[in-house]
């Protein structure tokens, strides 16, 4: 899965996609992205190249009855999302770009308490990123939800060799000649879109970081700074 993530600020979006201006939010950089807020995302433009617009991180399909919105509607998984309820109609005509920086997993790991000896298990956050640290974009599903709220999941899919010590999903992070493609909304065949997701990026570098990133209430540059860096900069 992918649940927090780094967001680029505006300025650098427009830079690394050759972005139309539709939308004026300023759209600052973030380190620590968590679910349900407002995002940047590229969507189709009039003129047919990208286009900057805001969603809620967490799908709500056109088609939901309930006051409370879906839970676990921030990852698709792309092996369903095809014939899943869910994800269909967006799979095959409303799919969207998710700019990114980076994203953080959680390995599941032990350490040894000093006072008693005892190991204990506890989840270790990783930092996940280009090897030349140029940003990204995760292949995205988006709904407009019944408020008129526009609303976007992640694709994700199993691990790459790179990753999966980590943790055993990860998103579909596109190669940036398939970014205009993708979100067109004349390629409506499940198959041709299933065959873009199997081109996607999978070489990537990581490193250890703070526990910090635990708390919804932090975002900052040091949240992305190597465990030892980190470490050195509380001493």
């Amino acid at each position: 899965m992918c649940g927090r993530y780094v967001s680029p600020e505006r300025a650098a979006i427009e830079r690394a996609w050759q972005v139309g201006r539709g939308n004026s939010n300023p759209f600052g950089r973030r380190y620590n992205v968590l679910p349900t807020t407002e995002i940047p995302i590229l969507v189709e433009g009039s003129s047919g190249g990208l286009e900057l617009a805001q969603a809620r991180w967490g799908l709500i399909p056109s088609w939901w009855k309930q006051d409370k919105p879906p839970a676990y509607s921030i990852n698709a998984r792309a092996e369903e999302a095809a014939a899943k309820p869910m994800w269909r109609q967006a799979w095959r005509r409303s799919r969207c770009l998710i700019p990114a920086e980076g994203w953080y997993e959680w390995q599941a790991a032990q350490r040894t308490v000093a006072a008693s000896g005892e190991a204990r298990a506890y989840k270790q956050p990783h930092y996940i990123y280009r090897r030349d640290r140029r940003p990204v974009c995760f292949a995205g599903l988006m709904e407009t939800s019944p408020a008129a709220q526009l609303t976007c999941a992640i694709l994700t899919r199993a691990a790459s060799a790179s990753l999966a010590e980590i943790h055993d999903r990860m998103p579909v992070v596109l190669p940036d000649e398939l970014l205009l493609r993708w979100v067109r909304a004349d390629v409506d065949k499940a198959e041709d879109v299933d065959g873009m997701v199997k081109l996607a990026q999978s070489n990537f570098a990581h490193h250890a970081v703070s526990t910090k990133l635990n708390s919804a209430k932090t975002d900052d540059p040091a949240l992305v700074a190597p465990l030892e860096q980190a470490s050195q900069g509380r001493s």
